[in-house]
């Protein structure tokens, strides 16, 4: 209040008190999501057994999504795709890792070798840190153990009851950090284009900065407005409050597939992939990379939008959430283990869904790709916002927010004729000498 200066605890029970009389209790729902309430040994184990569980099963499931890819283009363009290595070809993307392990590491002369080593590493540390905010299974709920008397230092030790977060990271703004995370990768992409020492790697890394800097706008707009919605920014809060009402997508389809596009661009993947448009830029920011450095871009691209489709997930479809399974809230090991198929399986299913795509739309220019961030997904989700932020205000019920989405897409449709076109775009340029010069014709 005023100018008056609150300790840190003081300033979060005020920040906390003044959001709740801001916020109508009409918009939140009547729910209240289990605490850990656990020792915080507890979840500390927990954590570091899903980093070692999940990093393995994020790897080993990257290396088959890209035999996935593989084998759906090969469907979708009529060929039989990977069959000779392994059972139909279920070995091929060992044999990939084992090609890229042994293949020649070649550095070109006159690059930046500090720079040029360390953008792998920066696009896949985010990649790989992004899903730690992730709720796989809800909650744990034990009755207690006692560990077996032969083991060292823990041996004979009992515990009571507790309950804790399948989250490696359970954060309460879990929705942030994963923004925040993944909005580093660009800088993997840039640099690697730049310190390569060639111009068509770097004009890779240039579209891939415009890319992603004007795709993270709509992207951050959407996720303000759940956090608007349900007045929290935690994942596993988010996905609670969905397994006991509606998900997400139904209240707010529009932004629902305003986000989703917004995954396709921030992970480079087709109609998005100027960064990386081979009839332009041969093979773009990577073009000059080799054997496992080479394979560390894919790897995170792959990475990235096995995030991103959990990302989406937690925001719009319910995370684990399955109708028939959402009870018990917090359970055994073996609920957790059938939420975390749940979640695993809708991943599964919204990749496929991405390769799809990426496989029957055409590549977009890349005026088209900034016009569409600049003149359409984000003056709509800042239509979206504000129109959301007065329904809250208001405290109407949660389903205005679908009759909000589908007005503004009415709107957005009439408007969008009435906008100015724009400078001519693939026009001739009248190059002396050439058949398209004016002054030759003349």
């Amino acid at each position: 209040p005023g100018n008056r200066h609150l300790p840190d605890g003081e300033s979060l029970t005020y920040l906390a008190n003044l959001l709740t009389v801001i916020q109508p209790s009409k918009t939140r729902r009547a729910f209240a999501p289990p605490t850990a309430d656990g020792r915080p040994m507890h979840q500390f184990i927990t954590s570091v057994i899903l980093i070692v569980v999940i990093i393995h099963v994020l790897l080993l499931g990257v290396a088959y999504l890209i035999l996935l890819e593989r084998k759906m283009a090969s469907w979708i363009q009529d060929r039989i795709g990977p069959n000779r290595v392994g059972p139909v070809g279920l070995l091929q993307p060992i044999a990939d890792g084992i090609k890229f392990l042994l293949k020649e590491e070649f550095t070109p002369p006159f690059v930046d070798r500090t720079l040029f080593r360390l953008a792998p590493l920066l696009v896949i540390v985010p990649a790989l840190l992004g899903w730690a905010v992730i709720p796989w299974g809800g909650y744990f709920q034990s009755d207690g153990f006692s560990f077996p008397s032969w083991l060292p230092f823990a041996g004979g030790i009992a515990t009571g009851a507790f309950t804790v977060n399948i989250t490696a990271v359970p954060i309460s703004i879990g929705l942030i950090y994963i923004l925040a995370i993944g909005s580093l990768a660009v800088y993997g992409v840039v640099i690697g284009g730049y310190a390569s020492n060639n111009k068509y790697s770097f004009l890779g890394g240039l579209r891939a900065t415009a890319q992603m800097l004007s795709y993270e706008i709509p992207m951050g707009l959407c996720v303000l407005m759940i956090i608007l919605m349900h007045g929290s920014a935690n994942a596993s809060d988010l996905v609670h409050l969905q397994a006991n009402g509606v998900w997400n997508i139904f209240y707010q389809p529009l932004v629902a597939i305003i986000f989703f596009t917004t995954i396709l661009a921030e992970t480079n993947r087709a109609p998005f992939d100027l960064a990386e448009c081979e009839q332009e830029l041969v093979g773009g920011y990577h073009t000059e990379y080799s054997s496992m450095k080479f394979a560390l871009f894919f790897l995170g691209e792959y990475l990235h939008m096995v995030t991103g489709a959990a990302f989406f997930i937690v925001l719009f479809l319910g995370g684990w959430d399955l109708p028939g399974l959402r009870e018990p809230v917090a359970g055994g090991l073996g609920w957790v283990i059938l939420k975390t198929a749940v979640f695993l399986l809708k991943v599964a299913a919204l990749l496929a869904l991405m390769i799809w795509i990426r496989w029957t739309l055409p590549r977009l220019r890349f005026d088209q790709l900034m016009k569409m961030a600049w003149r359409g997904l984000i003056p709509i989700t800042l239509v979206l916002l504000i129109v959301e932020a007065a329904l809250v205000f208001a405290g109407t019920n949660l389903w205005w927010m679908l009759i909000a989405n589908a007005a503004v897409l009415v709107g957005a449709a009439l408007v969008s004729p009435l906008l100015p076109p724009g400078p001519p775009v693939n026009r001739r340029v009248p190059l002396a000498g050439s058949r398209f010069s004016v002054s030759d014709a003349t």
